[in-house]
């Protein structure tokens, strides 16, 4: 993993078009080709990035030639290109403070609770549960901030991920925002809907995730392992 803090400016050209001017930036290349770009401030989510597959060019200029170019004191660009869609990721650093790469080897993984884990191998088996004619993509679907813990298939054949929590909060709601963001971008996936799926949900969650689009749903455990059926309830 590559970081670099540098005064730079960010423009993303592509199926949208964002501009970032010059300003202090965290710039983070990791091993799986993915570039994302942060500030100090707000969230901790990137301000841009751009995921894999993608290529990284690198040109640079000495002073004299930066101070003669009318757009703008540059010192290094960086070109990133996603290698499906042709959307640019271009980055202009005009001041580096520090530059440094670090191996951090395979990483392990996050490790979730007994609960949640079950539930999510629960609703794999049983994707069914969510309605009839849905069908399994695959669990813990990567993404270049994580894996989003089922990516399935609805009765029309278009795409939902799934986040799945033992209690369902504002985070995790914000969690698979990001998801959906990152899965919209590919041409092969998009659109992308999302479930956010939990055995409670607390009212807050529910608000935002509305707000977001993305729909709710509150698993029924017991249900979903066989030990109780929910129909042949009386209360």
């Amino acid at each position: 993993m590559r970081l670099v803090v540098a005064r730079c400016s960010v423009d993303y050209t592509g199926r949208l078009t964002a501009h970032l001017p010059l300003a202090p930036r965290l710039l983070i290349v990791k091993a799986d080709g993915s570039v994302l770009v942060h500030s100090d401030g707000g969230s901790y989510k990137p301000l841009n990035w751009m995921t894999p597959p993608c290529t990284l060019t690198t040109s640079r200029r000495d002073d004299e030639e930066a101070l003669e170019d009318p757009e703008g004191e540059w010192i290094e660009q960086w070109d990133v290109v996603h290698d499906k869609t042709g959307d640019r990721l271009r980055v202009r650093l005009v001041e580096v403070f520090e530059d440094s790469s670090h191996e951090l080897g395979i990483d392990p993984g996050l490790q979730k609770d007994g609960v949640e884990a079950h539930l999510q191998a629960l609703l794999a088996e049983n994707i069914d549960t969510l309605g009839e004619g849905w069908s399994l993509v695959r669990r813990e679907f990567f993404t270049a901030i994580g894996p989003v813990d089922i990516l399935a298939r609805d009765e029309s054949g278009g795409s939902v991920a799934i986040e799945i929590k033992r209690r369902g909060e504002i985070d995790g709601v914000e969690q698979l925002t990001r998801y959906l963001e990152l899965l919209n971008r590919d041409p092969l996936l998009a659109p992308v809907r999302g479930i956010f799926a939990a055995q409670a949900i607390k009212p807050q969650a529910r608000v935002l995730a509305a707000d977001r689009g993305i729909d709710c749903v509150t698993l029924d455990y017991d249900a979903l392992r066989g030990i109780d059926d929910a129909e042949s309830r009386l209360f």
